[in-house]
């Protein structure tokens, strides 16, 4: 493997992942000084709202009503378990699908974000609240965001593209 071609490969994976972490990040610094836990502030009516929720549960608040020590532990383990696997998907990805490896990018700064919240807060901080009238998609970040769009990329990749990982 030629070094610049090596080089460039991980490049673009800290630069993606990097500055997926510390927007996430930033974003999450900003809710947790600007609004109380479980208040929000409307910015479109009837659609968006910014909010502060603490998420000891998995994506989209799975198993948010296990809130305890040993289920913080738990994902934990789950988050690296997930980045490793992801980091090892994204080193098996050819240099021909500069897609696919963005998404493994996105998916890996994603689940760091949230790491970071998980190991200092105990908790995921989610602030992004879409709904309509009483129907509420649960709140995410942009940690999530990232997550979400880079199984979509992985998703089309499989589905459409038919060639393996």
């Amino acid at each position: 493997m030629d070094l610049l071609k090596f080089k460039d490969k991980y490049l673009k994976l800290v630069i993606i992942s990097g500055l997926i972490i510390i927007i996430d990040q930033i974003t999450k610094l900003v809710i947790l000084r600007t609004i109380l836990p479980y208040h929000f502030v409307t910015v479109i009516p009837g659609f968006f709202n910014l909010t502060h929720i603490h998420n000891p549960g998995g994506a989209f608040g799975f198993l948010a009503n296990q809130n305890s020590a040993t289920f913080n532990i738990f994902f934990i383990i789950v988050s690296l378990s997930a980045i490793c696997f992801v980091f090892y998907l994204y080193i098996k990805t050819p240099k021909t699908e500069p897609l696919l490896a963005a998404g493994f990018a996105l998916i890996l700064g994603g689940a760091i974000g949230n790491l970071i919240d998980r190991i200092g807060l105990g908790i995921v901080v989610d602030f992004l609240d879409f709904y309509a009238g009483n129907l509420h998609w649960p709140a995410f970040n942009i940690a999530d965001s990232a997550i979400s769009i880079g199984i979509i990329i992985f998703l089309f990749h499989i589905i459409l593209r038919k060639t393996p990982v």
